[in-house]
């Protein structure tokens, strides 16, 4: 199982165990982690799977490709350390990933 560490806005931290394979989408979804909207259960089309990784997990999550770059532009606060979480395959390396949830999705 790989942990994952999530806060909301407020700082209200949910930490979930999921096995690896599936996406930090449906790791926050499947666990009720509130904040990430997903409208279109993961398909790289709407940015309300928004999220902020730390900056010391950057390089293990890899780099948005361009069609996830391109959606970036309809997030809420987008920043340099944003991803769209339907994008990101949960692998046993990012076991303690920190990911921040912005105030609004969309």
């Amino acid at each position: 199982m790989v942990k994952i560490t999530f806060f909301e806005h407020s700082g209200k931290e949910h930490i979930v165990e999921v096995s690896p394979g599936i996406s930090l989408m449906q790791s926050a979804v499947r666990n009720n982690v509130p904040g990430i909207d997903a409208e279109c259960g993961g398909a790289c089309a709407c940015a309300t799977c928004h999220v902020y990784i730390d900056p010391a997990w950057w390089a293990a999550t890899g780099e948005p490709e361009t069609i996830e770059q391109s959606m970036m532009e309809f997030s809420s606060h987008p920043a340099d350390n944003s991803r769209l979480s339907c994008q990101i395959t949960v692998t046993e390396k990012l076991d303690g990933l920190v990911v921040r949830i912005p105030e609004s999705q969309g």
